[in-house]
Order: structure tokens, then sequence, then C-alpha cells
């Protein structure tokens, strides 16, 4: 049977996105969730333990969290690919997945026989297929209710997997958790109110029997939180606000946003969560937020058991800029830091500044901060009122520096590698009050600007590698397009770099040097997506994977939609 008779693709596909002034509206999402089996017993009947996903960053046949690794390292120990011979790489399959929807996710490999694949898009649509064939053995579409509102797009950027389960956000704040074997529905449960403007767009984090999951819709003037819920039953175990009412300056706390919406670092030695944390609320309005706004624009760490606050490092004190912190944090163990004579485990982030900062996992204290990525011109400059009527470019612009876009580390090259806009934009402030369920931004962003900052280089974007040890900018490849670099990165540890641009090219580069070392053409597509990859003993092939496709706001290419799944593969 193929996907054009398969019920769940076709409900993805009737479900569309249209843009408001409020932002993306979903309309057409069926009534009742909606389940297609195809051949499911094809997949082999054993459970995804704790220990298989303690031990997925050193399995070169898995790669079962968002992350590869709990420390998000996006790295795979899988040698057949090297940086003598990716250039011999070649497409081993396509697969149309169906919906013409957004295209961020990381798919999932759990090993087997075959490896069984589980693949996500938007708007909640998730399939298991057998990776090796590139066949569809069950799919699955979330019934989206018609009034939830999205500021940026129905992403869905993947799935985890735990026992005989499969968790993925929903776009209405919640999770639903599907038995792996079927695609059948087990629980559902709502973290928040979607009509006060809350949704989920992320890959949850599950660890010791709790699915992880956070908040977004800080467009809309919400409170953010992270909360930890029973893999088993679906039940919330803790919930906690990131902005402590006795940290918060002002008058606008329960629209405080520092909202938490992407995934969670898990450091199972210290037992904590190291969380990106959005921009403060609302956007461009500080007048009814006067202090710093701690623990906005941020990297906060959670007791995994309890949810209390340990740390904060605030990146942006004040943020009238919409600079989130929202990339996946790098954790990296024993980090011999030389200059300071100290050896120690790290967390790494990069935010829109485009620094970035490796911290201490036991205090947050900041050890260094890196060369910028990209430009930074006009930086933390006042924004105007907008009754002012002048224009100030700042840069990096609200797209960053660094926004969602998951980075990746290389444990024996030592670097971290990041995409990074490099573009102006313009803002304004304004009162507003404050509406449940509608944008509350404070202000204006404007895209097109009428000027561009003295000294700009035109690059509108860059893939650059940072040693998080000394700040030192290695190597930067500057992008030239139309539109804003999306998706993440993904690294082996043979020492090669995947990832895609917005203008249709799949690249590897050395990792060591920077230099292009192999690229395939996908069109005019931009590819939104982070690749993967995974050795299948069975076949002897290294293969890595892309989602190709871009999503809806600002700029994203000109090829529009695609719904392409790519695996590439190199025979050892």
């Amino acid at each position: 049977m193929g996907i054009e008779e398969d019920r769940a693709v076709q409900a993805a596909q009737d479900t569309i996105v249209r843009e408001t002034d409020q932002g993306y509206r979903v309309l057409g999402s069926p009534e009742e969730s909606i389940t297609h089996q195809h051949d499911v017993d094809r997949i082999p009947r054993f459970d995804v333990t704790e220990e298989m996903l303690l031990e997925s960053g050193e399995n070169p046949e898995a790669w079962l969290t968002y992350g590869g690794n709990y420390e998000q390292h996006r790295c795979t120990t899988a040698d057949v690919i090297t940086p003598d011979n990716v250039a011999d790489l070649e497409l081993e399959y396509v697969m149309h997945v169906g919906a013409g929807s957004s295209m961020e996710g990381t798919p999932l490999i759990v090993p087997g026989d075959p490896p069984v694949m589980y693949q996500s898009n938007g708007p909640n649509h998730v399939k298991a297929i057998d990776a090796r064939e590139g066949e569809v053995l069950w799919s699955y579409t979330y019934a989206v209710p018609s009034d939830v509102v999205l500021c940026c797009d129905d992403n869905n950027r993947g799935v985890a997997v735990l026992d005989d389960k499969v968790f993925m956000t929903t776009l209405d704040s919640g999770v639903v958790a599907l038995d792996r074997y079927t695609g059948e529905e087990v629980w559902y449960t709502s973290t928040a109110d979607h009509e006060a403007g809350y949704s989920a767009t992320w890959a949850p984090v599950v660890y010791d029997g709790k699915v992880f999951t956070g908040s977004a819709g800080g467009e809309y003037g919400v409170r953010g939180f992270h909360t930890a819920l029973d893999a088993e039953t679906g039940e919330e175990v803790w919930h906690v606000w990131t902005s402590p009412e006795e940290e918060w300056v002002g008058d606008s706390i329960e629209q405080s946003c520092a909202t938490n919406w992407m995934n969670a670092t898990i450091d199972t030695e210290k037992n904590r969560l190291y969380l990106p944390i959005g921009n403060p609320g609302p956007d461009f309005d500080g007048s009814v937020r006067p202090g710093p706004n701690r623990n906005s624009a941020s990297t906060l760490a959670l007791d995994m058991e309890t949810g209390e606050h340990l740390w904060c490092h605030q990146e942006v004190a004040h943020d009238v800029w919409d600079y989130d912190s929202a990339a996946p944090r790098i954790l990296i163990r024993d980090m011999e830091i030389d200059h300071r004579d100290l050896t120690t485990d790290v967390v790494v982030s990069a935010g829109k500044t485009a620094w970035v900062y490796t911290m201490d996992t036991d205090t947050g204290e900041l050890l260094e901060r890196s060369e910028p990525g990209v430009q930074q011109l006009n930086m933390y400059k006042m924004i105007p009122h907008i009754d002012e009527g002048r224009r100030m470019p700042f840069m990096p612009g609200a797209m960053g520096g660094n926004d969602w876009q998951p980075p990746c580390y290389n444990p024996e090259l030592g670097l971290a590698y990041f995409k990074m806009n490099n573009s102006p934009q313009e803002a304004w402030w304004r009162f507003e009050e404050y509406e449940e369920g509608k944008k509350y931004w404070g202000g204006i962003l404007e895209d097109e600007t009428e000027a561009v900052p003295e000294d700009y280089n035109d690059h509108i974007s860059a893939i650059v590698a940072i040693d998080p040890e000394t700040g030192k900018r290695v190597w930067r490849d500057w992008i030239d397009s139309d539109a804003y670099i999306w998706g993440g990165t993904m690294t082996t540890e043979t020492g090669v770099v995947f990832t895609g641009t917005q203008n249709g090219e799949f690249i590897a580069y050395d990792g060591e040097t920077g230099e292009r070392l192999w690229e395939y053409d996908v069109g005019e597509v931009s590819i939104a997506g982070s690749p993967m990859s995974w050795y299948d003993p069975e076949t002897e092939k290294q293969h890595v994977a892309i989602q190709i496709g871009g999503s809806g706001w600002l700029r994203r290419g000109t090829g529009g939609r695609d719904t392409r799944l790519a695996v590439f593969s190199m025979e050892a």
C-alpha cells in the first residue's frame, strides 16, 4: 500500500496553516486523531530501555534521542564515512513523506532487524519507517484544534522513545504517547491552555521514567514553564515557572514569557536539566518590566527530580531585541581549560547574540565567551519608540545569531559547529494592552530594513566552528542567499560535519578545516531539518538522513514546501 492511500497522511495533507494577523492558524485538522497501520509486524518487539538511551551516543547503530545522546552532541561513532571518502557518499533512497508542511525535524533510529525510523513533521504527523527499505510501517496524525495559533508555522522537530512508546509534543501544548509497535494512542496530557497562546513544537526528552517538556507561545504573552510527566501514565510529576515572582521586576509577571521552546539537555551524573530560555515579554516594550528580567534569554539549570532552580546564566539583561537563547545546550565532560588551570564539566550555549558561552555546570559561572560567529553592528543600541519616526537597523537581528538551530560537538576535534544568521532587522517599541490569546509584542519588528548598518558584509548567514575551551572561531563559511539559514548540524567522530542550507545544498565539511568535501543539490527548496546518522550491520552501510523542506516564517527560500526525506549511504 502506498502512502497515497494512507488515511493519516491524507489527514495531514488536509490540515493546513493559514497566516493571519495573529500568526498561523491550523485549519482542516481531523476531528479525531488517525492511525494508519501498514506492516506493523516488521517492527522488532523489544523495549527501548533506559540503558539503551544512556548508551545511544556510543552506539553507531542507534540515534535514540533528539541530540543523538543526552549531552546533545549530535555526533555519531559510526566510522565508515571519513573526510577522505565522503566524496563517494551516494543517495540510497528518497521518500515523499506526504504532508506538505514544516520539515524541521530530526528522525530517530531504533536499531534492530530492520532498524526502525521514527520521523515527524508538521502538523503533528509521525511515521514508523523500515529504515532499510524506506517503507512506512504505520503513520499517525494528531487532531490539532482549529483555534490553535502559532507564531511561526506548524513545526514539529522530533519525537522521543522509551520502552514500548513514542512521545510527541502537540501544537496545542500537549504530549501524546503512542504505542511504538502499532502507532495507537496510549495517553495524552495537556500541559497548558492553548487558547491563552501556549503551543509545543520541540522534541521531548525522556529519562528515568519521566518525559520532560517545556513551553512555547512567547509571542502571545504567556508565562514560561518546564514540566516533568510520568512516561507510563502522562501524569504531571512537577511543574516549575522559569521566572519566579521574587526575581521579576514590573507588572508583567503573568506575561513574562521566558519560554522554553527547545528541549532540555540531561546531565545523568548530576541529575540536572540544562534548559534554553527565550526572551522576556513583551518582546520590545521594556517599560512594563524595568528589571533585568532574570532567567530570560538564559541557560537555566534545574534539579531533575524536583524542578528546583539551581542556577541561571543570563546572556542578555533587559532584552528588548527578541534575543531568545533557544538552541539546545551541549554538555561536555572533563573539559581541560588550560588558561584557567581547570578541568571541569561545562555546558555550552549559543544564542542570538552570536557569542558562544561556556559555563561551569556546578555554578553557571561563565568560563569563556567566544569570538562572535557573525557580525555585531548597532548591537544593544536601544530601539526607538514608534512615535519617534527614526529607524535603527541592528544585528544580529531577531533571527540571530543562533536561533533554535541545534549545534553539534565533535569530542575528537574539540570543536562545536553552529548555523548563524547575519542580517539586520529594525524594531520599534510601543505600549500595548495584553489580551489573552492575542499577539503581545509591545512593538513591531521589520524584516526588510530601509538601510543596513555601515560595515555590513552582505552575507546573510554562516556556518561556524568554535572552540568552546578558548572561544576561538576556528573557521567560518559565509552563505549568500535571499533567505535565512535554518536547521541544525551533525558530525561524525571521524571528523565530517553535515548540514544543509537555505539554498538547497546538503554539505559535508572537513570538521577541522571547514573545507567543503561533498555537496548534494536538492533543488531550490531550503533545508530546515537537522541531519542524523546510523550504521546498519546487516547491509554494512552507514547512512545519513535529512528532511528536505522549509518552514513558513520570513524568507525561507524560494522553493516553497517540500516533503522529502533523503537517505544517503556508504558501504564499509
